[in-house]
C-alpha cells in the first residue's frame, strides 16, 4: 500500500505512475462534501490532485466557489485541476489524465442524490480500469439531519450500502448519545465501513486518502445480484424519478431586498432540503454565499469577481417550480427602481 504520508514526505511518486488512486465522495445533499473536497485541496501538501464535479442542476455554484471557470476545465488556484462532468464519467477522467501535468490523486465529488454504484462499476468496467484504482467510496453523513427517512431514495440507501469509509460530519451540532445512536445505526447497514467523525469535514488526510479500502472486486461478482435486491426493494432504478427528487433554478441581473428574501426563506416548505446560490442584495455591495441545508442556512461573502447578479439553485422532492421562481422574482428590487436610479 503507498501510503499518502510517505508520499508527502518523499515525494517519491513513481508508485503512482501506473494507476491513479480514485476517491469517490457520496453523500446525501447538504452533508458537507465540497466542505470536506475544500479540505482535502487545502491540505494536499505536494500532491497533484485532480477533481471531477458532477453537480445536479443548471448552475454549478460549487466549482464557482471553488475554482475559476474555462468551459468544462477548470484551473485551481493552488494548482490543482477541475473537471465537471457533463459528456461522461470516461470522457472527463481521460480529458483530465491527457494533460501534461501527472497527476497524482483523483477525487471524484458526486451530486447529493447519486448512488456511487454506476459510477464505480464505470471504472471497474471500462478502460480506466487500466490508468486507476478505486481507492475507496467515502460516504459524508449530516449527524445532525439524519434520519432513517433518508431511506425512502434507493440513492441514500446505496451511498451507506456502498461506502468503504462513513464520515460522520457536523458532531458539533449534536449531543454525542445521538452520534453514538448514529454509528450503532449505520453499523447495523454497513458494519465493515470505516466509521469516522468529523466538524466541518476536518479529518486527517491520510486517514482519508490512500488507504486502499476499497471492496470493489467483489461488487464485480455480486453487483448485478445485490444492486437488483435493492432496486427491488426501493423502486425503479431511475431513482431520480422514482425519488421524486428535481432542482429549480433561479438567475436574475437585478437585485434581491433583503427583507423580502429573508421572509422568503423563513417560510420555505420542508420539501426542500437543499439551496445554494451567489446572492446580490440592493443594501450590500458584497457577493453573499448562500448555503441552505434543511432549515439551517448561512451567509457568507467576499468581493464581486465580475458584474453582480443573482444565481440560486434549489433540491428537493416534488417542488413547485413556477410558485418558487415567482415568489423570488417578488423578492427582487422592481425593474421601475433600477432604472430611474440609472437616469
Amino acid at each position: 500500500m503507498t501510503n499518502f504520508s510517505n508520499l508527502i514526505e518523499t515525494n517519491n511518486l513513481d508508485l503512482l505512475e501506473r494507476e491513479i488512486p480514485v476517491t469517490i465522495i457520496a453523500g446525501f445533499l447538504g452533508s458537507g462534501k465540497t466542505t470536506l473536497l475544500n479540505h482535502i485541496l487545502q491540505n494536499r501538501q505536494n500532491l497533484k490532485v485532480a477533481v471531477l464535479v458532477n453537480e445536479f442542476g443548471e448552475i454549478n455554484i460549487d466549482s464557482q466557489l471553488l475554482l475559476s471557470v474555462d468551459e468544462n476545465m477548470m484551473a485551481l488556484s493552488n494548482g490543482c485541476i477541475c473537471c465537471t462532468i457533463n459528456a461522461g464519467l470516461v470522457d472527463a477522467v481521460h480529458r483530465v489524465l491527457e494533460r501534461q501535468e501527472h497527476i497524482d490523486y483523483l477525487v471524484i465529488e458526486t451530486t447529493g442524490i447519486a448512488d456511487p454504484l454506476p459510477i464505480l462499476m464505470t471504472f471497474l468496467t471500462s478502460e480506466l480500469r487500466d490508468v486507476t484504482r478505486i481507492d475507496s467510496i467515502l460516504t459524508v453523513v449530516d449527524a445532525e439531519t439524519f434520519t432513517p427517512e433518508h431511506f425512502d431514495s434507493s440513492a441514500a440507501f446505496n451511498q451507506i450500502a456502498y461506502g468503504d469509509i462513513i464520515l460522520l460530519n457536523k458532531i458539533d451540532l449534536v449531543p454525542q448519545k445521538t452520534v453514538d445512536k448514529l454509528e450503532d445505526y449505520i453499523r447495523t447497514l454497513k458494519a465493515e465501513a470505516k466509521v469516522l467523525r468529523c466538524e466541518q469535514g476536518k479529518v486527517p488526510l491520510p486517514l482519508i486518502l490512500d488507504v486502499e479500502l476499497s471492496q470493489s472486486n467483489t461488487y464485480l461478482n455480486t453487483e448485478t445480484e445485490f444492486h437488483h435486491d435493492h432496486e427491488h426493494h426501493h423502486g425503479d432504478s431511475d431513482h431520480l424519478e422514482n425519488d421524486g427528487f428535481m432542482s429549480v433554478s433561479f438567475i436574475s441581473d437585478r437585485p434581491f431586498i433583503l427583507e423580502k428574501f429573508q421572509a422568503f426563506i423563513d417560510r420555505l416548505p420542508n420539501n426542500i432540503f437543499r439551496a445554494k446560490g451567489l446572492l446580490w442584495f440592493k443594501e450590500s455591495k458584497l457577493r453573499h454565499i448562500f448555503q441552505l441545508s434543511g432549515k439551517r442556512s448561512d451567509f457568507q461573502t467576499s468581493q464581486w469577481q465580475h458584474s453582480p447578479s443573482n444565481q440560486l439553485v434549489f433540491i428537493g422532492r416534488d417542488l413547485k417550480a413556477e410558485q418558487l421562481q415567482e415568489q423570488l422574482a417578488s423578492c427582487l428590487e422592481p425593474a421601475t427602481a433600477i432604472r430611474h436610479q440609472q437616469n
